[in-house]
């Protein structure tokens, strides 16, 4: 532990002297750099506070929301100073060996100011991007819209509308009605039916209990199902005893159950027009360790027809790789989150990035393989970084043919 914040200590005096120097070349006022001491001061001092604070059994979200701020708007955008004042520097040192040979009494180069203003300027860009997407970005809500065509759908099911979100992460907002234009969002889609694809909570069921009534005006013709996530087990807290956590899932199917959701735990439903059907089927989370692996597709396609249109809810989408798509059930469209594509990257309609991308493969949107079909969500919510850079919070429409 000591080594840790040793090194800790080290990168962020080595990363404060560079971002100094920028600071120092760009500005002369004394009284401006003292300034710049204090500020960067007092903001180390409050992170450390946080920091020391924190603890895993706090219901409130507030705490690591304001950790992962001051490192995305205070530490994170220095690198770029860094950068900028590394490359100078390795240009300095080589004027300097091609110039003290033949002038001895040579100098070693000053920095140029023009460097230090890029250093700086694409470190507030950077902030600024932060910033907005803390109070702006995770309100964004886009509705993004999917035609499937389905091998064997029933005539009656053509033209079917599914609205599907993932994700709500309840315990990072603190104002329900803020959430307001995204579920008349939803509603303006006019869904034949509704689908949550898990981690409705950070943690504890408690935290959906005011979120209730918005989510219980969420409108739909043929009900609204959810799943669980791993959120959802609440493995990530520290509970007072067993039992509490034990109460934890039912106390949170109950508070879905009064907000209209039914929950889907290992089975499945039928949606039935005119004496055809298709299957909607949920399980449990099912990802790669050290993620939990509950989920028992086994269970919930038990006595489905393998001819049968069938619509699996599945959080995780590294589940459809490593089990889904070569599965006897032959499921032909899988949904699923949990990625959140990172809530930071670059999403246009020809570029798609996101740090997530390295960690897993199918990341967001639609992805076809062995003729099956997943689609991975952006997210509803936010969790950590109280914001959204670049990866807008998604609300999907799919209209099966």
């Amino acid at each position: 532990m000591q080594k840790n914040i040793l090194i800790i200590t080290g990168i962020i005096f080595v990363l404060e002297f560079y971002v100094y120097q920028a600071f120092k070349t760009v500005v002369s006022n004394p009284w401006l750099r003292v300034g710049y001491w204090v500020v960067t001061l007092l903001i180390y001092g409050f992170f450390i506070y946080e920091v020391l604070g924190f603890s895993r059994s706090e219901k409130d979200h507030h705490r690591i929301q304001v950790i992962a701020s001051i490192l995305l708007i205070f530490l994170i955008p220095k690198i770029f100073v860094v950068f900028f004042l590394l490359l100078e520097d390795i240009s300095r040192f080589f004027r300097y060996l091609f110039t003290v040979y033949a002038k001895p009494e040579s100098y070693f180069p000053e920095r140029r100011k023009f460097l230090s203003l890029i250093g700086l300027g694409i470190a507030g860009i950077f902030s600024t991007m932060v910033i907005d997407g803390i109070i702006f970005g995770k309100y964004r809500h886009r509705v993004r819209k999917v035609k499937l065509k389905i091998a064997g759908l029933p005539n009656s099911f053509k033209g079917y509308k599914i609205v599907q979100i993932s994700d709500i992460h309840a315990g990072s907002f603190f104002n329900p009605e803020k959430l307001r234009g995204a579920i008349d969002l939803i509603n303006e889609q006019n869904a034949d039916l509704v689908l949550c694809t898990g981690d409705l909570v950070n943690n504890f069921a408690e935290e959906f209990q005011r979120f209730v009534p918005l989510f219980s005006s969420i409108k739909s013709k043929d009900g609204k199902f959810s799943i669980l996530g791993n959120h959802d087990y609440g493995d990530y807290a520290q509970w007072k005893s067993p039992q509490d956590k034990a109460q934890n899932i039912p106390n949170l199917a109950k508070y879905q159950k009064e907000a209209g959701f039914e929950l889907l735990r290992n089975e499945h439903r039928i949606i039935e027009k005119n004496d055809e059907k298709i299957y909607i089927l949920g399980v449990e989370n099912w990802g790669e360790k050290p993620f939990p692996q509950y989920g028992d597709l086994d269970k919930a396609s038990s006595g489905i027809p393998s001819e049968a249109v069938k619509i699996l809810m599945s959080h995780d989408p590294t589940h459809f790789d490593l089990v889904v798509k070569n599965h006897p059930s032959n499921v032909q469209l899988t949904l699923s989150g949990h990625t959140h594509g990172m809530q930071f990257g670059i999403d246009l309609k020809n570029v798609r990035w996101s740090p997530v991308q390295y960690r897993y493969k199918k990341w967001a949107d639609l992805y076809e393989s062995e003729r099956k079909y997943l689609y991975v969500n952006r997210g509803f919510g936010i969790i950590g970084f109280p914001g959204r850079v670049g990866i807008e919070p998604e609300i999907t429409l799919f209209e099966l043919s």
